[in-house]
């Protein structure tokens, strides 16, 4: 298990990261969320030991973090960093070296990455002639090369087409599968909600939620959808009943007092016929933009 625990980072008068603490257990996907500036990069940099908190401490397996477990560690910077007059396969091979693998294993890991995100063809070209997108093909083959035990990825999914986006997918479930802990961040609420276990909402250099996606809708309000064979303006009038929107025989509501959603239901089959009273399961983006309002 990676823990955060109460990480700080300053830059002069500025709190780039304020008292930030949550955990990515083993096997499981944690999604890093915040707009721009929340302190996602900075976090991700004092994990990997580019940058020393203020306060606070990075641990691994319950003992502080060292320099023999970053090696092992998969990461992604959030400015890219291979060699673009090199050969791909020559840079993926010396990348995987350096943390400890023989050359031949390192040539045919490599050469299965590289396949697996259609660019087999393209091994021996320089990084420079691919497309930025097949770049970051590349860089994500770097990250995990040599079966890392920790993956640490900013943004990895930017840029990438959606097939591309399909591999990655199925690349971090594999490493998730087998154990590893696996944290990225991304502005893509969508995909984090298709693929994580859990998340982590940064807002101003301040952590604002953290936890499995299930615990934070539970956290967040719970709406219901009304939908029948007649207008429904009147749930405007209902007492106990919060109304977000109306659309003709469509009401988006919220029952703020117990046995509100039975008055509802009552009055709306003397109306006439109901087609449904569902309650809603709110989006990430929803959770994302209460927790940071």
């Amino acid at each position: 298990m990676l823990e955060i625990s109460h990480l700080t980072r300053r830059f002069g008068d500025l709190t780039a990261v304020d008292d930030v603490s949550f955990t990515v257990p083993p096997g499981q996907m944690i999604g890093f969320v915040g707009g721009n500036g929340a302190g996602k990069t900075t976090t991700m940099r004092m994990v990997m030991g580019l940058l020393a908190p203020n306060t606070g401490e990075v641990r691994w397996q319950g003992a502080p973090i060292t320099a023999a477990v970053r090696r092992h560690t998969g990461y992604m910077p959030e400015e890219r960093g291979l060699y673009p007059k090199q050969r791909i396969i020559d840079q993926l091979v010396y990348l995987a070296r350096l943390r400890g693998a023989e050359a031949v294993a390192a040539r045919a890991e490599a050469l299965d990455l590289l396949d697996r995100f259609g660019l087999a063809a393209r091994a021996k070209d320089h990084l420079e002639k691919l497309s930025l997108g097949n770049q970051q093909r590349v860089q994500i083959a770097a990250a995990v090369m040599t079966q890392p035990d920790l993956l640490i990825l900013d943004e990895p999914f930017s840029g990438l087409d959606p097939d591309a986006v399909h591999a990655m997918a199925d690349l971090l479930r594999d490493h998730a599968a087998r154990g590893v802990p696996v944290l990225f961040s991304s502005h893509q609420l969508d995909l984090i909600d298709r693929l994580c276990d859990g998340l982590a909402i940064l807002a101003k250099g301040c952590l604002v939620a953290a936890g499995t996606a299930d615990e934070l809708r539970s956290r967040g309000r719970v709406r219901h959808r009304l939908a029948m064979d007649a207008d429904v303006g009147w749930v405007r009038d209902l007492t106990g009943v919060r109304v977000d929107d109306v659309d003709g025989t469509t009401a988006l509501i919220e029952f703020l007092e117990t046995g509100a959603e039975n008055s509802l239901l009552a009055e709306a089959l003397r109306r006439g016929t109901v087609h449904e009273l569902t309650r809603l399961r709110p989006s990430l983006g929803e959770i994302y933009q209460e927790v940071t309002a």
